[in-house]
């Protein structure tokens, strides 16, 4: 692909103003494949149906990982590598990120989408070139189909790829807000990456300088939601699979959408007040030679509600080569993926879209 790419391939469509239209039957580029579709329904809410059940993914209190006493420090590292090996997701409670700053970042956001003018979130609209700002999809193939949904997409990290001009002025708070969340969030990502680490029988840090040390990159991206006149038909984020190297989901509290993909089914996860969810992403995957494992993921949208999320994506520096830890390959277990950097592997998601777990499943020596 083109990175320097200037232009869409078809007209943006801002999905909230399809929605706020009034319109009853979604237009045709929204509309999924029979396969698909989130559940068969007649409710007007995917969540009611029995084949979307709502379950918890595994719920870890992190407050141990600082205990004096090693007997809770290590039970605690033993729930998040259980989590990383088997569901590849988990939700964090007791993380140490203030929960204030956590539900001012939400609030700031349905904000900038409920309550600016078109035309002032029109100043921020993004390019396929960077994604960064204001945007309504994400592949830039002609004629995919579209997910039911707005986001706001946010370069942080390293600093020197931050463009502030990009990050709104308005609501006020916005910009401040940012700074100290994305600030608190890279550190919360630091002090994973070393349980990461040793959970895998790696040093401590070797994730971390795996990824670049103090070069490595962060960016956010807020999800909007809106309702949907015909939620059985569409999603508001197709399949797939984080090709970063970690995910912190701030979700909406109060209504559920994010579905995890278990075995052949898929699992609705109900958020915990005060929790980030935290999933693993391709390039750990690849790290740790899929001992941990990036799990695909979707989110369902409904009705009569809509839905803001807010996602910080941590990821290895561009331009390093990530591949297995050789520490973790084994004769019985040998290299599964070839060395790729995150630039190129990226390149991927950003001409087609979601696409499953296609991208990461390719690189493997089995694969077709």
């Amino acid at each position: 692909m083109n990175c320097t790419l200037l232009t869409w391939p078809e007209p943006i469509v801002r999905v909230q103003s399809l929605s706020d239209s009034g319109i009853t039957v979604i237009p045709e580029q929204y509309i999924k494949p029979p396969s698909d579709r989130p559940a068969t329904t007649t409710s007007p809410n995917p969540l009611d149906s029995p084949a979307t059940e709502v379950h918890d993914i595994p719920i870890i209190d992190l407050s141990n990982l600082l205990s004096p006493d090693s007997t809770l420090r290590h039970g605690t590292m033993s729930l998040v590598s259980r989590a990383c090996r088997e569901w590849g997701f988990f939700q964090a409670v007791n993380h140490g990120v203030s929960h204030d700053l956590m539900s001012r970042m939400r609030e700031v956001w349905r904000e900038f989408f409920n309550l600016l003018p078109v035309e002032e979130k029109q100043r921020y609209a993004n390019t396929p070139g960077t994604y960064e700002g204001y945007g309504s999809r994400l592949g830039v193939e002609k004629g995919i189909k579209l997910d039911w949904s707005d986001y706001f997409f946010l370069n942080y990290l390293p600093e020197s790829v931050q463009d502030q001009n990009k990050w709104p002025t308005r609501p006020l708070a916005c910009r401040e807000l940012v700074a100290e969340y994305g600030n608190e969030l890279a550190t919360f990502c630091g002090k994973l990456m070393n349980v990461f680490s040793a959970n895998l029988g790696l040093e401590e840090e070797y994730l971390q300088k795996a990824f670049g040390g103090e070069e490595v990159g962060a960016c956010l991206r807020v999800n909007y939601y809106p309702k949907c006149p015909q939620p059985d038909l569409t999603l508001g984020l197709s399949p797939h699979s984080d090709p970063g190297g970690m995910t912190l989901l701030l979700p909406d509290e109060h209504v559920s959408g994010l579905q995890v993909r278990r075995g052949e089914k898929w699992v609705t996860v109900k958020p915990v007040p005060n929790a980030f969810i935290v999933n693993i992403g391709d390039q750990l995957q690849v790290i740790s030679n899929a001992t941990y494992k990036s799990v695909e993921h979707r989110v369902i949208v409904n009705s009569s509600r809509e839905r803001v999320s807010i996602a910080f994506f941590y990821n290895p520096k561009g331009n390093i080569p990530i591949e297995p830890a050789k520490e973790l390959v084994k004769e019985d277990k040998p290299t599964l993926y070839p060395a790729m950097t995150f630039n190129e592997y990226r390149m991927f998601i950003r001409r087609m879209g979601p696409c499953g777990k296609s991208q990461v499943d390719s690189l493997r020596p089995h694969a077709n």
